[in-house]
Order: structure tokens, then sequence, then C-alpha cells
């Protein structure tokens, strides 16, 4: 294999677009990898981390972009440099009146200029660079969906601080997903307009509601990202209290929702006492809490599924099972997995693309369980040394750092899982595998057709060996989303995995296969 590379000086790309042409050009014929990046020193380290780093892209800035492709051939490198250039030219500026192309802005204030009426601005700069375009956007009276991570706490706080005390959203860093006013900003999905609003500090969590919510008939007002960090003790929930106020005076919304891992102790009392004086009914999903049943107009929920049915329940009053799978539903069908297994095989290992989703499914296997190991471990005890290597029971959410530095996130290029479902698959103790696919805009085009072909090989090895191997995933996702909820279901149905209407369905029917 041989390396080649090439730097363009003071060119631009935002992240999503270059991880996509990233996945493109490592799809090529020859060639082994290819990584289409900005040249920060975050970016340098992770190509010296997979000896991808050439002289040449070591001199790179912070504003240049860098191509490295590792290739059989010096002629399918430089296919995989023009295939690049090719990509990255796609999309052209709209034509002027005058047949003329028209100058793409290059800066907040002539974005501005073109669309004077913009009143949100959607920032994905390297994360050194974020504050600065995140503070010309507030000073500018904008919202701010702030995509970018790497930005400090002490930056989070100034900058949050800022927006409320214009009244305006600061949401991020690291902000994945959101849906302002029908718009999708992210990753999100096509759901319907509704009375119901969200404010989450989780982005697949928020996906998982919204799109139930979304089958059980009802719909979204406003889904409000806030970044991960947002309820730690430093920043204290800036940005959720903010959404909290906003959604409580939007006439549009009936009931709000509230989603995060549980916050800190105080920050959990700052939230709860926002959410009773707001003068609507309010579901509180911090996941895993013990706080259950209803209090002061709050209801308390503890998975995501539980939280969209209490929803779906409260707008529509009524005490309709929406999403329940009656326990004995679930023995026929873990029965019917259970006893094709062979001796010895015992272990179940889940490949998530979603943390939350990989949270909710923790939860619930523990119950069922006696230890649990992940990259993302309930307990100190069952943390995985190493996320590449798996033991026992696991689940790991592979879209954690240590598997998406220079790498697309799972959820835009499934190569790296389906890589991992091959490797757990050859473990004879192995008995099922679990998966989450998340659709929608920004994800992979057919994410269960990628997986499909890894199910089929997998299942083929291991009967090949004289086992079976289970496999139960789960789509996130709605019928109107680019890739179709149900043709996606069907695709993994075909290549022979179960497949549940919930990631905590999914969980359950896991956890019972294998205990």
């Amino acid at each position: 294999m041989l390396l080649i590379s090439q730097v363009k000086p003071n060119t631009y790309y935002d992240s999503v677009r270059l991880m996509r042409v990233s996945e493109i050009l490592s799809g090529l014929p020859d060639v082994q990898q290819a990584i289409v990046a900005m040249g920060t020193e975050a970016n340098k380290r992770v190509l010296a981390e997979t000896q991808l780093l050439t002289e040449t892209v070591q001199a790179a800035g912070a504003n240049d972009l860098m191509l490295v492709i590792e290739a059989g051939s010096m002629e399918a490198g430089e296919n995989a440099l023009k295939q690049a250039e090719a990509k990255l030219a796609e999309t052209t500026p709209p034509a002027a009146g005058n047949g003329a192309a028209a100058a793409l802005p290059r800066s907040l204030a002539q974005a501005r200029q073109v669309l004077a009426g913009a009143n949100m601005a959607l920032v994905s700069t390297p994360g050194p660079y974020a504050k600065l375009e995140v503070a010309r956007a507030l000073q500018a009276g904008m919202h701010v969906f702030l995509f970018s991570d790497n930005v400090t706490l002490a930056e989070e706080m100034e900058l949050k601080q800022w927006a409320v005390s214009q009244n305006l959203l600061m949401m991020g860093p690291g902000c994945g997903t959101a849906i302002i006013n029908g718009v999708a900003l992210a990753f999100a999905n096509a759901v319907r307009r509704g009375p119901i609003g969200l404010v989450a500090a989780s982005g697949t969590g928020l996906q998982e509601v919204t799109c139930l919510l979304d089958r059980g008939g009802s719909g979204i007002s406003q889904a409000i990202g806030v970044g991960g960090r947002d309820l730690s003790e430093t920043i204290g929930g800036l940005m959720m209290r903010q959404g909290l106020a906003m959604l409580a005076a939007d006439p549009q919304t009936e009931l709000i929702i509230l989603i995060s891992k549980p916050p800190a102790p105080s920050v959990t009392e700052t939230i709860l006492e926002a959410a009773q004086s707001c003068g609507k009914p309010v579901v509180v999903s911090f996941l895993g809490s013990r706080r259950s049943g209803q209090n002061n107009g709050l209801t308390f929920t503890s998975t995501l599924e539980e939280t969209a049915e209490a929803a779906l329940r409260l707008i529509n009053h009524d005490e309709r099972d929406y999403f329940e799978l009656a326990p004995a539903q679930l023995a026929v069908r873990a029965v019917a997995e259970g006893e094709k297994l062979a001796p010895g095989q015992r272990y179940l290992r889940g490949l998530f693309s979603g943390g939350s989703l990989c949270d909710e499914a923790m939860l619930l296997l523990t119950k069922r369980l006696p230890a649990l190991y992940s990259n993302i471990p309930l307990r100190p005890a069952w943390a995985l040394p190493d996320g590449w290597h798996s033991r026992e029971h696991s689940c790991i959410d592979m879209g954690e750092e240590e598997f998406t530095l220079g790498r697309p996130h799972p959820m835009i290029d499934p190569r790296l899982r389906q890589e991992r479902l091959l490797k757990e698959a050859d473990d004879p103790e192995v008995a099922v595998i679990l998966l989450d696919v998340v659709i929608g805009y920004g994800s992979h085009p057919n994410p269960a057709g990628a997986l499909a072909e890894s199910i089929r090989a997998a299942k083929e090895k291991a009967a090949a060996q004289g086992r079976y191997l289970a496999v139960v995933a789960h789509v996130c996702g709605t019928e109107t989303d680019p890739q179709g909820l149900a043709q996606q279901e069907r695709i993994l149905q075909e290549a022979g995995a179960v497949v549940l209407p919930t990631n905590a369905q999914a969980a359950r029917l896991a956890a019972a296969i294998v205990s």
C-alpha cells in the first residue's frame, strides 16, 4: 500500500460533507482508507495514530483541507483524488438572473445579506474557531445550532449565558439534532407537526421519541437539542431551562418532554422547579432515574419508549398501549430464537450507532443479565479497558470518539460496524447481536442494506460451524424519512434479523433470548 496526500490551502467544508466524501472514496476499488478533513491539530493526531500522516499534510493549517489516500496503486490513489475534487465541487451556486454564477457567502455577514430574514445560524466550524462564529450570530440576534465539538466548558458557559440574556437559543456544542418550525437540522427525522415540544440533551434519544410520537399519530411543535453537557454541574441546565421557557410560551405547544441522562443532583432540582412552574404538563425522562409516576404536573419515565407512550396518553387523554409488546408475545419470539442456539452460546453483544439508544438498552438488559460491559458503562466496574474488544455480555456505542476520530460517524458510514458485527459473530459463545439502525436526514441512504450483507455473512458462517446466530434490531425512523421505515425493516427481516418497533423492545427480546 502507498500513501498519496494533498493540501488545499484556505479551503473549508463542513465536517458532515467531508465525512461523506471520505466514505465515498474509501469504497473505491483498490482504496484501503481515505480521509478528507480540515488540517486541525486534532485531525493530524488522528492521521498520526492511523499511520496516515505524511510530510505534505503535516504542514497543513486549521483552515486548510487535507486529502490522504491509502491505495494499492498510484493509479487508484490518483483516481481517488480526482473523485474527491469532483465530489467537493458537486454543489454549485445558483445562477443570477443574468446567468452569471452568484458568489457563495464567505461570512455570516454576507449570508445575512442573502437571507435577510434569517434568525438562526448552524455553526459547524472546527471547535477552536466556533466560539467566534457563535458570538457573531448571537450579536446579530440569531439563534444558534452549534454542531461543532471541541468547545471548552468555559466557552459553552459564556455563550449560553449570553444567549439566555438575549432570549435566544444556543443549542450545543456537539448538538446533533433539532427540529425547529418543522425544519430538521443535522441528524433528524421526517415527523409530522403537532402539539408536543421537546428539549433534549440526547441526540438519538430525541430522535427515538419524536419518531415514536409520529408513529403514535401525534406530532412535534419544536424539538430543541441542547448538547450533552448542558445538564452538567458547570452549565447547570441553562439551555434546557431556556428551551423549556420558550415552549411554555409557545401557543402551538400543549405538552413538553424533557430528555437527558440523570443530571447532577442540584441541576435536577433546578430543572424540575422550572418544569413545575411552566404552566403545561411535562414528561420528564432522565434515563435510568428512579423517579416514576406523576407529581405536581410532572410525569416521570425511565425509558424512551415509556416517554413517548406517556406523552401520547396525556395528549390523547387515553390509556392505550401504543407500543407495548405483551410478555407472552415476547416469550414466544425468544423461545423461537433461543431453541436454535448451540450449547455454549450464552452471550449478547450490542453494537449501537446511538449513544442514548445504547444507554436505554443497557438499562433494560441489566435487569436480566449479571453484568454488562461497555465503553459507556452504567457502572465503573463494567468499563471495558478497550472498546474495540468485547467480553461476556457487552454493549458498544460505536459513535464514541474512540471509533469516530478521523472516521465518519456510524450513522453515516456503517462499515466499521459491519466489520465489528462479523468479528463478534466469530465468537462461538455469542448467541445474539443487538443493533440499532437510525435513518432520517443526514444518515446513510440505506443503512439496513449495508448491515444486511454482514448479517447474512455472519449467519452463514455460524451455520457452517454448527451454530445459530440470533440478530435483533430496531429501526429508529418514520415512513416519510428518505430511507423509508418499512423498507428498512423489510431489508433486515429478509436478512434474518428479528425487527422490533422500539429500541426498548429489541433490548428486552435480546435479553430474553440469552437468559
